[in-house]
């Protein structure tokens, strides 16, 4: 599976922070809900954010499981520039916490849930719950720590080879995957990242959904951080889950972790950085636990 979606922790370089009301207008989300068989739960529901160059297609089966389990609705969304979401230029932290934070308080009027981000998705979880949103009220973040960053040299040349992709308008997922193979050997990320390709019809070429132009001029923002430890604080439960093969949060930004939320604690489960697919089982029942504390 994919390795990691943002670099290691670095020193922060303080910049302007806008808030959610001086953010560009929010984009509508595409989402899905899974609720707990055909009963309309009363407890909190989860809202769960991907990763860089993933999608709420994702988590589908593991959504599945999680309202059973839980006996919650789960909303698995799609951020903008991402699975069926909108396009957009503008692609910073508090660009992407304010759709989520529309997608809460004005399009579902949530009034209680809880966040699940995974890697960009957490950095997007944390961003949200630093910034203010009323309704969120837990937190869970998944193998990424609040720290500044650059991406990994791969992910930068994920997306040469996507272009190199659509350029050569490929007729199957078989000729796609043959020049992805020559930027990344291992098949679970091809297969990855390969479930963004998509064609309006069988007679046309396969082109990736993903806006690569956009992408390609927010990879280095995709490693920041809006906000610098001692900025702001969420008070409120929040759980951080680590693989333990993983280096994403490690003994130095631990506790930056705490800085920023002092009612955290931190879970570890024997896996990479694709925590909640490798352990889906263990994941759950973590979650779980949480959940009902």
């Amino acid at each position: 599976m994919l390795r990691s979606t943002v670099g290691r922790t670095a020193v922060h370089t303080p910049r302007a922070v806008r808030t959610y009301a001086s953010a560009p207008t929010p984009v509508q989300l595409a989402f899905e809900k899974q609720a707990p068989g055909n009963l309309t739960s009363s407890k909190a529901p989860l809202v769960v954010l991907h990763g860089l160059y993933g999608s709420k297609q994702n988590w589908r089966s593991l959504a599945k499981g999680m309202a059973a389990k839980l006996g919650r609705e789960v909303y698995t969304l799609d951020l903008r520039n991402h699975g069926h979401s909108p396009h957009k230029r503008e692609c910073s932290y508090e660009d992407l916490a304010a759709d989520v934070n529309a997608f809460i308080e004005k399009e579902q009027k949530l009034d209680d849930c809880i966040v699940v981000g995974h890697s960009m998705g957490g950095k997007v979880a944390m961003a949200l719950a630093l910034g203010g949103c009323d309704a969120l009220s837990r937190l869970v973040v998944v193998d990424i720590a609040p720290g500044v960053g650059k991406i990994s040299p791969e992910f930068r040349a994920y997306l040469d080879a996507m272009k190199e992709i659509d350029d050569a308008k490929v007729m199957s997922r078989k000729e796609a995957d043959t020049i992805l193979q020559k930027t990344e050997p291992d098949l679970g990320v091809r297969q990855f990242l390969l479930t963004n390709l998509d064609r309006a019809s069988p007679s046309d070429p396969y082109q990736f959904r993903l806006p690569l132009h956009f992408l390609s001029n927010a990879i280095d923002e995709i490693g920041h951080f809006p906000y610098a430890p001692g900025e702001k604080v969420f008070e409120k439960p929040s759980l951080f889950l680590k693989g333990s093969k993983s280096k994403y949060i490690n003994s130095r930004n631990i506790p930056i972790i705490k800085q920023f939320f002092p009612d955290s604690q931190l879970e570890t489960l024997d896996a990479g950085h694709w925590v909640h697919a490798e352990k889906p089982k263990e994941f759950v029942e973590l979650l779980d636990r949480f959940c009902k504390e």
